[in-house]
């Protein structure tokens, strides 16, 4: 349940970048428009388009992006940025090339809902390792566009659905997943080999199983070596985990859905990691014989000795001589570096996290290319932190320290011996760029190399000799700019200016920018909120407001960044709107996080009643009008908080809402809660319906009837329950819909009756 998936997904529209004061103010021309639901969900865009899934070519001259256009900005075309003649080019429009009519599979619809892709059109790219050509799906069929003659070549049959596609590390083949098999594309001969051949339908190979995509952000299940000799993969066997029916309501048809969903408590999926050996032909062996290929032969690495638990990251070693994996147990609460050397037949221990709560997972494990040496993130001291290691597992150094926390690592030089990350050790707020040492001496004061308050997002390019920084903040629609190892910008992208010419600029007169603040927890931590007030506030005037929550581990909602559009549209319509980061959500260390363990909806709603009784003091509220909203972990805490804090809420809307743990995932429910079984009273006390029967005040819940994260399930058992205690509510089903209710005509008809809904309650 990643903060991504849960935020509001068609609304939301935080990005990376801001501006300075004079692109930031209102344009003197602004009219004086009222914001509609429908202008927010039509085009063009009010943020307009910025480029997404910005890469740069290998050889550092292009930088490529996917961006729709004004009347279609979510059918996503490819376009090239030339670097040294500052000049854009569209390569594919993917409407020319192929009509957007295919059905995507059912392994492609499950892997989008888990990326939270919404758009269509070409969705994902790649560049050759030699920057002569682009790879990229479309509607399931894969495509080569060569850089010099602008040629277009499909590489994939008719009858094949390609998932998980890449180029390998020198270039000479194409891998995919078609059908829960691995395939691999030879460039040169262009034959296509299949290379595993799974036996049932509960075997999948090179494939992450729903968990690591839904809850570890792990999204692929194969992983070639650097020298392309070998392959690691996955093999997984479905078949213990149990089948739940689910029935998905369309509007022209009904489908029984029998998902094997590992709910809290109950078996995972077996996963097993092996190496596969490519076969090398000779150099010069003849056409004749390409189809008679060997069978590959596959190591398997035994995972199960290790017992329950996770395979959680694979990389390969840059000398090609060995895997490393990481492995969590089943609690969660140790996290285990292996290597396993391809000449050994056992893999060695090389450093173990261990915490009395949970390890958080991340992604900033790197080898050096001598592969005798790595960079590790930990949250040992309490903040998450870089460290240098030899892989015999000795440390080195730390290279970062203090307490504030490291986001990512973005790029090791190592021939200057600097590191670049993103971190919040300027504000919990705000993210910024910083460059450290690997000599350092003084971990704690790394080189600040952003500037602009607000969040960045940065993309190195291969050669640590510049960057994309995506930018934004609460006063600055998301901009991106070009710039060089130090930090000066060198180059619009998207510049993104507010001046007359922006969709917004009508909207603008009337904008409420927020207003930043933190009160005190019980425990004397700081807790960050956000308010938006109507432009014009009277003296002897209050007004109805709204609390917008998600309140889950590891999410963080108050930022400065540019936010949503339904928060101006509800200020607009003479609601403040109030949100406030509660302990147990992420950015601000173990301490502020782990408060929550094994007893979800306890702090957090200790801390949104806080915020609220404060919200409900500011002269301009009116105490006796105050709702809350939220969607999924956010729809969770909006049913605790009208439940168990009716005198503080007024009406309630909650959103395909987790209502008891037990129904939910392996991973993200036991990392908190444990299992039903150990932690029965945590998960009573956590448990919606504990409380369903305070049920006093107006409260909206709606759903899609194709839900495969948040069951549907959730909601049914609420309503019943409900409803056998004859409690009045109000119910919205979105038939044919996933998590995030995705559409534009489902969007406007959900959040034109949210704001009714608080519209009859609040006003």
């Amino acid at each position: 349940m990643r903060f991504t998936k849960l935020v509001f997904a068609m609304v939301l529209l935080l990005a990376a970048t801001t501006a300075t004061h004079a692109q930031s103010s209102t344009p003197a021309s602004a009219a004086n428009e009222q914001l509609t639901i429908e202008r927010i969900f039509s085009a063009p865009n009010l943020t307009t388009a910025a480029p997404q899934a910005i890469q740069f070519a290998p050889s550092g001259l292009h930088v490529s992006y996917l961006a729709g256009s004004a009347t279609q900005p979510n059918v996503q075309d490819l376009w090239l940025y030339n670097v040294r003649e500052n000049s854009h080019q569209r390569l594919v429009a993917a409407n020319n090339l192929m009509p957007n009519t295919s059905q995507l599979s059912a392994e492609e619809k499950a892997r989008r809902e888990r990326l939270r892709i919404a758009a269509s059109g070409i969705v994902n790219y790649q560049w050759s390792p030699t920057s002569e050509k682009l790879l990229f799906p479309l509607n399931g069929q894969l495509f080569l566009f060569d850089i010099a003659s602008a040629e277009v070549t499909q590489l994939t049959d008719d009858n094949v659905f390609a998932t998980d596609s890449r180029f390998s590390p020198q270039g000479n083949f194409v891998s995919y997943v078609h059908d829960y098999n691995l395939y691999v594309v030879d460039l040169k001969t262009a034959t296509t080999t299949q290379l595993t051949q799974r036996q049932n339908s509960t075997e999948q190979f090179a494939t992450a199983e729903f968990v690591a995509q839904e809850e570890m952000k792990r999204m692929t299940g194969y992983w070639w070596s650097p020298n392309e000799n070998h392959i690691a993969l996955t093999r997984v066997n479905l078949s213990p985990v149990d089948i739940k029916q689910r029935v998905d309501v369309y509007a022209d048809r009904t489908e029984l859905v029998e998902q094997r969903y590992p709910m809290s408590g109950t078996n995972n999926a077996a996963v097993e990691l092996g190496i596969l050996a490519l076969s090398q032909p000779t150099s010069g062996e003849a056409d004749a014989n390409a189809d008679e290929q060997a069978s590959p032969v596959i190591q398997w690495l035994n995972l199960a000795r290790l017992g329950d638990g996770y395979l959680t990251r694979v990389n390969w070693l840059p000398n090609s001589q060995g895997v490393a994996y990481q492995w969590q147990n089943r609690p969660q609460n140790k996290l285990t570096l292996f290597i396993h050397e391809l000449t050994s037949t056992t893999a060695k221990t090389v450093l173990e996290e261990s915490s009395s709560t949970w390890i958080n997972l991340h992604d900033d494990l790197h080898f050096m290319n001598d592969s005798r040496h790595f960079i590790w993130a930990s949250e040992r001291s309490g903040y998450k932190h870089l460290y240098l290691y030899r892989t015999d597992g000795s440390l080195i150094r730390q290279l970062t320290s203090g307490d504030w926390m490291v986001d990512e690592l973005s790029h090791v030089d190592e021939i200057t011996g600097v590191i670049y990350f993103t971190g919040r050790k300027a504000s919990p707020i705000e993210r910024h760029l910083y460059r450290a040492n690997l000599t350092t001496s003084s971990p704690g004061q790394p080189s600040q190399l952003s500037t602009r308050e607000g969040m960045h997002t940065v993309h190195f390019a291969a050669d640590g000799r510049s960057y994309i920084d995506y930018f934004s903040s609460a006063r600055q629609p998301p901009q991106v700019s070009l710039h060089g190892p130090t930090g000066q910008r060198n180059a619009w992208l998207h510049e993104n200016r507010l001046d007359q010419n922006h969709p917004i600029a009508p909207f603008l007169a009337t904008w409420s920018y927020p207003e930043f603040g933190h009160l005190t927890a019980a425990d004397g931590q700081r807790l960050y909120y956000q308010v938006n007030k109507p432009k014009q506030i009277a003296d002897n005037q209050s007004h109805p407001a709204i609390v917008m929550v998600y309140g889950g581990p590891r999410a963080q909602r108050v930022t400065n960044s540019w936010g949503d559009y339904f928060t101006q549209y509800l200020v607009q319509q003479g609601y403040v709107v109030f949100k406030l980061d509660n302990r147990g959500t992420g950015n601000r260390g173990r301490q502020f996080e782990a408060g929550i363990y094994r007893e979800l909806a306890q702090l957090e709603l200790a801390d949104q009643k806080l915020g609220t009784q404060w919200l409900a003091k500011q002269p301009y509220v009116n105490a006796n009008r105050i709702g809350v909203f939220g969607h999924s972990y956010g729809g969770y805490m909006a049913l605790h908080m009208i439940l168990r804090a009716p005198e503080l809420y007024s009406a309630s809307v909650a959103g395909a809402p987790v209502t008891d743990w037990a129904l939910y995932d392996t991973h993200y429910t036991e990392r908190y809660m444990g299992t039903p079984q150990d932690n029965p009273e945590g998960y009573r006390q956590a448990d919606v319906l504990t409380y369903a029967d305070q049920l006093e005040r107006p409260l909206l819940i709606y759903h899609g009837m194709a839900d495969d994260n948040v069951l549907y399930t959730h909601t049914a058992r609420l309503t019943h329950r409900l409803q056998q205690s004859m409690l009045p509510f109000e119910m919205m089903a979105y038939p044919g819909k996933a998590h995030g209710i995705r559409g534009r005509e489902a969007s406007i008809h959900r959040y034109r009756m949210i704001a009714d809904f608080f519209k009859r309650h609040l006003q």
